[in-house]
């Protein structure tokens, strides 16, 4: 139980985060590092025996049962290793924050950190490829808002970010998928032991390029490595955080989970060897070009994945032991060098090393800390980056392949460590080295100081004694090889290749150095390639768009006809096919149809004819109502109560939200010539024809399906329910309802933001309404007496109806959705049957209405998880007095979100499109009266333009008034 119980701490932390900053501010940032450490110390506790003897921590609990995906999670060595990065590094950089913002609140920052290391914790552990998938997803989304609140300049990076590493997001959802079908299991453990890897080389090497894909995007390598750089825009405890010890650590944790899979395949050996060393070899010349330290790091960054991606390119037990110490020794030097130049940053307020010079005697701790951090970075002793260093030199000798192939490997290494070297010298010289220039500087606070202090002298004690680790990275092999590691940490490990290999790298490093100058000279200001990732990434974004554009132009129009052409098209085609296979039309045994389809089948024919000769937008929609009509009693006819009601009360709605749409519109519809009346004539016979022949083939009064006859038969067994069609919507296909309904309330929000941002209801009302207002029928005093009188009585009776019918929906016909229509009815009378414009709008909190619906409805499947699965409905035995009992299920509470949301969506329909914005008179003096607009329905609501006071105005549905 421990793993989701950190999961959940974490969880918590990130839902309590906001709390904390509302009473602590900055110092929020102490508070989640000590949970962040206390959650590694129950983790170390909890794993450190079992991994020990070559167990493993897991835990497993039900999730989607039926396709076999659950909850699983599982904990070995290498996910140790990471857990170590996400919540170790993580309590650093979340203590260093801190002090590195300034007094205030910084609510966004530590909620979105909390979660990145919610995901990142549910990444390392999940051994389950679907809960990979999301928690992967989940530290992409995080990565976007984290990057783009640090301001303006920030929004293009971020928004490349996302959508390069989405797009590997997608790599790794496809190679998700295969595995799964594949195997027949969504089991991470499982999947990779299958002997399918072996078996089929298809299969192995189609995966292998999906999840190099995916890795290559989220650890920036070439031609994926841009986005590294870019997101610098953001603030340096992110960077420290995301950009250096987790987010891109990510794809180097799959790369490492699947290498036992994939160690011996040899397109993943090429690609990750190759693209590796020259993502090396090619970020850092980038780096000595920087002057920036912050974009230095950036790209020595990027340089030191490509060394952690070749190496695990090489598969041994050798290159995998390398992989997790340089892993490790990597987060270290690179988040304190981080939240360093952090410092540097907000002490002096330049990176730029042209502008530091000589920051050592006045900032001497901060220097001697950068030093020891570079240096490690450079491989050079006595640093835990030389030992790291001198397994990655040991392990790439040992490439897989031909007898030059090691060497080359080797020496390309070198190569990419001599520029390591020189840049690591670059930072340190660059920002410290040289005469004094501003003297009046000083050393930061030590509490400032302390997170870069801590992970800084882990790395030089590390080196002097790294034995703790050899357990740690001798399980890593284990895990990933197969075979035990039998690792020996130490800085001698006697005259070897590895050493001569690091002799050579500190040589030439030193010489580049020296020659600092004219190194530049020859880097600066000189294009390595001829485009930029930057630049490539613009033309294919803009490329996508325009592309997108040219397709959408095809029904990028306000003519329905153009909208309706390509599915008709469609649909002929497909009927032709199936006309042309000479389908076998079923003999029935029965009739089926009775007299009365027909008698109700002709009535909807003359409504529908009546309907497109009618010339007014008025007369069209009353025929549109008694079409609506004829169709619920279809319903009815045919047994289908629940069906028959819901039509019938969505088209008194839908006349309520017509009519207050139409009253901005012109009173007739617009002349059209008479060919095209014909041809569209001609268009529709043949359509509903068709349609009339598949209905009658297809249905019709004759046997029930098999489907259906297992829920009649099982309905009241399996929910406890008697009305079959409730039971459907919120037992059996209840997910199906809940992503209705969360369509339904978007809908509503976006109803919201495009009335409230377009003006669209903004300008002159209709002038032939305009002569209405001081006649009998333009005044709503008048003309509301009856509906005032029986909406007085009815809208009480109305929503005590609505509330019966939702808690009777189990086993009557009723239900949420019914219920909130005739709720919804009763809202739409008291809206109309006002006697005046500023009385008409509902004051109901409406977007609360949505929001609250949707999140009852969501929480009622997640408490499904305490039987077994998401949306399970529960049920209980409430006694009653005597020997009675009511029989309660979880389903009535999913009914109740379902009916606050719909609630919600009729009232922003009314209160929103019910309401017109028009600028004040221009009388000469103040206005007086009460706004016209409707009542705030949450605190995003724009406030109304005011009116000018008119006393009781005359107001007509059909007139543009109220």
């Amino acid at each position: 139980m421990v793993l989701p119980l950190v999961l959940g701490l974490l969880a918590l932390t990130t839902v309590a985060a906001p709390l904390l900053d509302r009473y602590l501010g900055r110092s929020t940032g102490w508070v989640v590092a000590v949970v962040f450490l206390a959650l590694g110390g129950l983790i170390m506790s909890e794993a450190a025996p079992g991994l020990a003897d070559e167990g493993t921590i897991e835990y497993e609990a039900p999730w989607m049962p039926a396709i076999d995906v659950a909850f699983r999670f599982r904990m070995d060595g290498t996910s140790l290793l990471f857990v170590a990065l996400v919540l170790g590094v993580g309590a650093l950089i979340m203590a260093y924050s801190a002090r590195y913002h300034s007094r205030g609140r910084h609510t966004g920052f530590f909620l979105l950190m909390s979660l990145f290391a919610t995901a990142m914790f549910g990444l390392v552990t999940a051994d389950d490829v679907i809960l990979l998938f999301v928690f992967w997803e989940f530290t992409t989304i995080a990565s976007f808002f984290l990057i783009g609140r640090s301001g303006q300049h920030a929004n293009e990076p971020a928004l490349r970010t996302l959508l390069l590493t989405a797009g590997g997001g997608l790599a790794l959802l496809a190679a998700v998928v295969t595995m799964t079908v594949y195997t027949g299991t969504s089991q991470l453990s499982v999947i990779i032991a299958d002997p399918i890897w072996q078996e089929n080389s298809t299969f192995a090497t189609t995966v292998a390029v999906l999840l190099i894909i995916a890795a290559f995007t989220k650890s920036a390598q070439f031609p994926f490595h841009d986005w590294l750089p870019d997101a610098m825009a953001a603030a340096t405890p992110v960077s420290a955080y995301l950009h250096a010890a987790a987010m891109v650590k990510a794809g180097i944790y799959l790369l490492m989970r699947f290498s036992p899979a994939l160690s011996d395949n040899s397109v993943w050996q090429v690609t990750l060897i190759g693209v590796g060393l020259f993502t090396a070899i090619m970020a850092a010349l980038f780096a000595l070009q920087r002057h920036d330290l912050k974009e230095l790091l950036a790209y020595s960054t990027v340089s030191q994945l490509g060394f952690l991606v070749a190496v695990i390119g090489v598969g041994t037990p050798t290159a995998l032991a390398a992989a997790g110490i340089h892993t490790l020794a990597h987060a270290l030097f690179k988040a304190t060098l981080f939240m360093l130049v952090g410092v540097i940053d907000r002490e002096v307020g330049s990176r730029d090393i042209r502008k530091l010079t000589g920051l050592r005697k006045v900032m001497p701790l901060t220097a001697a800390l950068t030093a020891l951090s570079a240096l490690s970075m450079a491989g050079v002793p006595p640093l835990l980056g030389f030992i790291s260093k001198e397994n990655l030199f040991g392990a790439f000798l040992g490439a897989p392949g031909p007898a030059w192939v090691g060497p080359l490997v080797g020496t390309l290494a070198v190569a990419g460590a001599v520029l390591t070297f020189a840049y690591a010298f670059r930072i340190v010289y660059g920002a410290f080295g040289g005469p004094v220039a501003q003297k009046k500087l000083h050393e930061p606070s030590l509490l400032f100081l302390m997170p870069a202090a801590v992970a800084s002298l882990t790395g030089l004690a590390l080196g002097f004694y790294a034995k703790p680790l050899e357990p740690l990275i001798d399980r890593i092999v284990l895990d990933t090889q197969g075979v035990p590691g039998n690792v020996y940490l130490t800085l001698w490990h006697g005259f070897n290749a590895a050493l001569v290999m690091s002799i050579i790298t500190i040589l030439l490093g030193l010489v580049l150095f020296m020659a600092r100058n004219k190194v530049d000279a020859v880097l600066d200001d000189r294009a390595l390639f001829p485009v930029t990732g930057v630049q490539v990434f613009q033309k294919v974004y803009s490329g996508t768009i325009a592309l997108g554009a040219r397709v959408g132009d095809a029904t990028r129009s306000n003519s329905p006809a153009r909208h309706l052409a390509s599915p008709f098209i469609l649909l002929a085609l497909l009927a032709g096919a199936v006309l042309a296979s000479g389908p076998s039309v079923p003999a029935f045994p029965a009739p089926v149809t009775e007299p009365i389809d027909w008698l109700l089948l002709g009535l909807l024919t003359l409504g529908v004819i009546a309907l497109v000769l009618a010339r007014s937008r008025l007369a069209a929609l009353v025929l549109l109502g008694v079409v609506g009509f004829v169709v619920a009693l279809l319903f009815f006819v045919l047994g289908a109560p629940d069906v028959g009601l819901t039509q019938l009360l969505v088209e008194v709605l839908t006349v309520v939200v017509a009519v207050l749409i139409l009253r901005r519109l012109p009173r007739a519809f617009h002349r059209v010539s008479k060919s095209r009346t014909a041809i569209t004539a001609v268009i529709a016979v043949i359509a509903g024809s068709t349609a009339a022949l598949a209905t009658y083939v297809l249905t019709g009064r004759r046997e029930i399906s098999a489907a259906g006859d297992y829920f009649l038969r099982e309905a009241e067994n399996e929910t406890g329910g008697t009305n079959v069609v409730n039971t459907i919507l919120v037992d059996f296909r209840a997910l199906d309802t809940l992503g209705e309904l969360t369509v339904l309330g978007v809908a509503g929000l976006v109803i919201i933001a495009v009335l409230d941002s377009s003006g669209l209801l903004r300008g002159e009302r209709d002038e032939q309404a305009a002569s209405l207002r001081d006649t009998p029928i333009g005044s709503a005093v008048g003309n509301t007496i009856l509906a005032r009188t029986v909406g007085r009585w009815l809208g009480p009776v109305l929503v005590i109806l609505s509330l019966y019918l939702l808690l009777r929906g189990h086993y009557l016909p009723g239900g949420g959705f019914i219920a909130a229509l005739i709720g919804g009815a009763g809202f739409a009378l008291a809206y109309l049957s006002a006697s005046r414009a500023s009385r008409a709008p509902i004051k109901l909190p409406y977007v609360g209405f949505i929001s609250s619906g949707i999140a009852l409805a969501t929480l009622t499947g997640v408490l499904g998880f305490l039987d077994g699965s998401f949306l399970k409905p529960l049920h209980f035995d409430i006694p009653l007095p005597g020997d009675g009992y009511y029989h309660f299920t979880t389903a009535l509470v999913f009914d109740v979100g379902v009916y606050l949301a719909v609630v919600g969506v009729i009232l922003v329909a009314l209160n929103k499109l019910g309401v017109e914005e028009e600028p004040p008179r221009r009388t000469g003096t103040a206005h007086a009266g009460p706004p016209g607009g409707p009542p705030p329905g949450s605190a995003n609501d724009a406030t109304p333009s005011p009116r000018p006071a008119t006393g009781d105005r005359p107001e007509n549905l059909m007139g543009g008034q109220r």
